[in-house]
């Protein structure tokens, strides 16, 4: 049984449909073994408890990095994780992290990578007049929205879009991407070579 660690720092959309998909059994032979989050009230853990999952808080409010991220390596170890997914966790990870659990962290980001990194992704799409829009699931590395793409899924902007529409759209791709994305890494039928993720069948 593959076991999952979820970080959120908000309302943990995308950590609810990787939940789904795994009581679908979408996602088998897995199971979200901790919740984390740096941020004590964040919706996502409520909704953790509601579906029995551990839920646990590591404010990372006033507190050094690396001593914060020793506290969530800690506890991903000792649920056992294999597999790491951020599902709006807004913290940039330290490279002491990102060794702890090499090619095992993966991230979505609602743009089509490397265009538009960091925030507001949505807005930056909107703004620059693009005419296909999409998401990403890639590897964490050390740099911001940086590591190998996993998957990405396209949609069209449409004429009647604004970044609301837009980031909603985006946001639905989302929901399915991560969980697939999650099953093809989690088959280990890939390998990686410089830039690319290539899969094995």
């Amino acid at each position: 049984m593959h076991r999952i660690g979820i970080l959120i720092s908000g309302r943990g959309s995308n950590f609810l449909a990787i939940a789904d998909a795994i009581d679908a059994a979408t996602i088998p032979n897995a199971r979200i073994a901790v919740v984390i989050s740096n941020v004590p009230d964040a919706p996502g853990l409520a909704a953790a408890r509601e579906r029995g999952l551990p839920a646990v808080v590591l404010e990372s409010r006033g507190r050094k990095r690396t001593e914060h991220d020793a506290d969530v390596i800690d506890c991903l170890r000792s649920h056992q994780v294999e597999l790491v997914c951020l599902a709006g966790y807004m913290r940039l990870l330290s490279p002491d992290f990102v060794r702890a659990f090499p090619r095992r962290i993966l991230n979505i980001h609602p743009s089509l990578l490397p265009a538009f990194p960091g925030l507001d992704a949505q807005q930056q799409a909107f703004d620059y007049g693009v005419q296909i829009a999409g998401c990403t699931v890639h590897f964490v590395d050390e740099e911001l929205d940086h590591g190998v793409i996993v998957l990405q899924r396209a949609i069209p902007v449409l004429p009647t879009d604004d970044a609301h529409t837009l980031a909603a759209r985006i946001l639905e791709q989302e929901h399915l991407a991560y969980p697939e994305a999650i099953v093809h890494v989690l088959s280990g039928r890939y390998a990686v070579m410089g830039r690319k993720y290539v899969s094995i069948e």
